[in-house]
């Protein structure tokens, strides 16, 4: 249901003022502006009731054990689908702080890559290169937990163990790449 309000939300009206410039600005009270201001930026940023509906399901998913979440009500869960997962599923905020780490790390490479090719020093671009192991450990990562950490695919544990050490491996040379051009070019100066 939150999840559906959220969606369905109108996305805010962003207006500009076109107007012709004239020689006297009005004076507009110092506490006029500061009020609209606030109203503005509350209106374009935040929906109260979207807000406090998100912080107070996210509290009382999080606060409840796992075992006790299949027993409150549906109406507080959103559906009358009951589900029952294994003792070891990982929780909602654990996983957004997975799902949440993976995305910020494909933005990193992503950033990376665009100071590269932006300021014309191609050795960033392997640093985006050097990530790339760590990603695919990652992935095995969170694709281990999302089958519940099942016994058969161990040896995803294993490949992101050997992931995260080429990936440690290719960023440091990539790092070390990056040092000695930028010597190299600072010498020349």
């Amino acid at each position: 249901m939150a999840t559906t309000t959220l969606l369905c939300y109108p996305k805010p009206i962003f207006e500009q003022n076109h107007s012709t410039p004239t020689l006297h600005k009005p004076k507009i009270p110092q506490k006029t502006r500061h009020l609209t201001r606030k109203v503005s930026s509350r209106r374009l940023i935040w929906n109260q009731e979207t807000v406090v509906g998100l912080v107070g399901s996210g509290l009382v998913l999080a606060l409840v054990d796992p075992a006790l979440a299949s027993e409150l009500p549906p109406l507080l869960l959103g559906s009358s689908l009951q589900l029952s997962e294994p003792a070891n599923a990982l929780s909602l905020p654990t996983w957004a702080i997975h799902v949440s780490s993976v995305v910020e790390w494909i933005t990193a490479m992503a950033l990376v890559w665009q100071y590269g090719e932006k300021s014309g020093f191609e050795s960033w671009k392997g640093l985006s290169w050097g990530m790339v192991p760590l990603l695919g450990g990652a992935f095995c990562a969170c694709t281990w937990h999302f089958f519940y950490n099942s016994e058969s695919l161990e040896v995803l544990v294993a490949l992101q163990a050997a992931l995260t050490v080429i990936g440690n491996a290719t960023m440091c040379f990539a790092a070390f790449r990056i040092c000695n051009l930028s010597d190299k070019r600072s010498q020349k100066l």
